[in-house]
């Protein structure tokens, strides 16, 4: 049952967290497996699996909220900079189906790792995903 996932329990003060931010719509709680120390978790009290069924209106409040929260969870844990992450799905590594965003504060020397190299992509196929976004958006602008 979607109600009953951990994060929907937490939402409704159910199951135990830190919580350090709470609002009408959303909640921010301190994560039990944090990649740094101050890594926080940023839900919509409503449930959504993940982005792929998020409502426009509560992803600009979870927005909101991360910006008023980010500098916040940069002075207190006396960060040098911070990582917003989300995962949608197993293959994005979405381990909690419920949608979050990670607010990661970050130092230099932390000992995280970026989660891909970048390098140089071959201009055709940049061209050719493109072309397949560009024309998936056209087929939604009904």
């Amino acid at each position: 049952m979607m109600g009953d996932r951990i994060f929907c329990r937490i939402a409704r003060r159910e199951a135990p967290a830190e919580v350090v931010y709470e609002d009408e719509k959303s909640m921010a709680f301190m994560d039990i497996n944090p990649a740094t120390p101050g890594h926080t978790l940023l839900i919509p009290k409503a449930h959504f699996r993940n982005i792929f069924d998020l409502d426009e209106e509560t992803a600009a409040h979870l927005m909101r909220v991360a910006v008023k929260l980010a500098p916040v969870i940069r002075e207190a844990m006396g960060a040098d900079g911070l990582n917003i992450l989300n995962a949608n799905e197993p293959a994005a590594f979405q381990s909690v189906f419920h949608f979050h965003l990670h607010l990661i504060p970050r130092t230099f020397g932390d000992g995280i790792r970026p989660p891909w190299i970048s390098r140089p992509g071959d201009p055709a196929q940049i061209k050719a995903a493109a072309e397949r976004i560009r024309k998936a958006l056209e087929g939604r602008k009904a």
